[in-house]
């Protein structure tokens, strides 16, 4: 009788058959939901759901989640129905990382759990937001680092959501910025194959659905899109999707005892071509780069003020349903920094026009 056999009792519960059933199905390179463990441990397991399973419903039903709805993925505060928000880009993400899990005999679980958690700390106004308070707050501000501290300390009134540690660093090293699509550094990506292809899905999710509001919003054109992107990946959103997650499951596998993500030399190639593409011509584009000068002097402004008035901080955090500011355990800058980076889109607006656009009172 193997370890977990021995482990489950003889009226055995939801939880562990699913587990049994994890131990029968995954590969030898897929994280068990045995070996989740938490910060806190909690005070009896549940019975049903594993702790990843878990661990994604923490996530889908914290206020974090909740607000990516109104955050901005591409274009600012966006009017049209059909273009992607933050929300369902972290839904794009879901769905790719656990088609790719569940092709590979992985943890389908834990990779939706960090998919889900992937962006919770993302500032209002995108990468714009983020730029700012790189500047104003610290230069070592990123929305990775301020997603774990969403799960860890901010959620629930300070007490966190009491993650797994495999979906927390998912979490922490899901982003490549612009660096190598699939990174070879030791260190730099989670320390699951579920965790790093959720890295890889993130970007397979945000090539294909901001090239395709880009193309709606006529920011391009598709006469514009590199040739290669065409050929090598396809013409539709769903096919170009289907190559890029095709070319990394038949790619990826074993090598000298260790799974490595792989994809076709041609298919890797593309997929830098299309992003080089998209940063050029979309997110510095006139047209998005503006809107985000002007989101940059909202948040600015914001952070100005709540450096001067800590009083209306609190507000903010009560609003939020966040611990309140105690200068014991963070620095003012730390805490005002945690309430704008936690801001929709529409609700920094309405607070900035209230602080600083002039009120007639007739």
């Amino acid at each position: 009788m193997n370890t977990l056999n021995s482990k489950i009792e003889q009226n055995p519960s939801i939880r562990e058959i699913f587990q049994q059933r994890e131990h029968n199905f995954l590969s030898r390179y897929g994280t068990p939901s045995t070996s989740g463990k938490r910060r806190h441990p909690d005070v009896a397991p549940d019975k049903i759901r594993t702790p990843f399973q878990l661990d994604r419903d923490r996530i889908v039903y914290s206020n974090a989640f909740r607000r990516l709805k109104y955050k901005t993925q591409v274009f600012l505060s966006p009017l049209g129905d059909h273009y992607r928000t933050r929300l369902t880009h972290t839904l794009e993400v879901s769905e790719t990382a656990r088609n790719i899990a569940r092709a590979m005999r992985l943890n389908e679980d834990l990779a939706e759990a960090v998919a889900l958690g992937h962006d919770l700390g993302h500032t209002p106004f995108g990468h714009g937001g983020e730029t700012a308070l790189i500047q104003v707050h610290s230069s070592r501000f990123t929305h990775s680092d301020q997603s774990l501290r969403v799960v860890d300390v901010l959620e629930n009134r300070g007490k966190g959501l009491n993650l797994t540690t495999q979906v927390r660093d998912g979490i922490l090293k899901h982003s490549k910025g612009f660096g190598n699509i699939i990174p070879a550094t030791p260190g730099e990506t989670a320390s699951t194959i579920e965790g790093r292809i959720v890295r890889v899905a993130d970007i397979i999710a945000y090539l294909n659905h901001d090239l395709d509001d880009a193309l709606r919003g006529k920011v391009i054109f598709r006469d514009e899109v590199p040739d290669i992107c065409t050929r090598k990946l396809g013409k539709t959103h769903s096919a170009r999707a289907s190559t890029m997650m095709e070319q990394l499951v038949y790619n990826s596998g074993p090598q000298n005892g260790e799974f490595i993500l792989s994809m076709g030399e041609e298919t890797m190639e593309a997929m830098t071509i299309l992003r080089k593409f998209l940063f050029e011509k979309v997110y510095r584009s006139p047209a998005v780069h503006g809107e985000f000068v002007k989101a940059k002097k909202v948040i600015i402004g914001l952070y100005k003020y709540f450096m001067e008035n800590p009083d209306e901080m609190q507000k903010e955090l009560e609003k939020m349903e966040m611990a309140p500011w105690d200068s014991a355990k963070n620095k003012l800058k730390r805490s005002v920094c945690d309430v704008i980076a936690s801001m929709t889109d529409r609700y920094a607006l309405k607070l900035y026009a209230r602080l600083f656009f002039p009120n007639p009172l007739v």
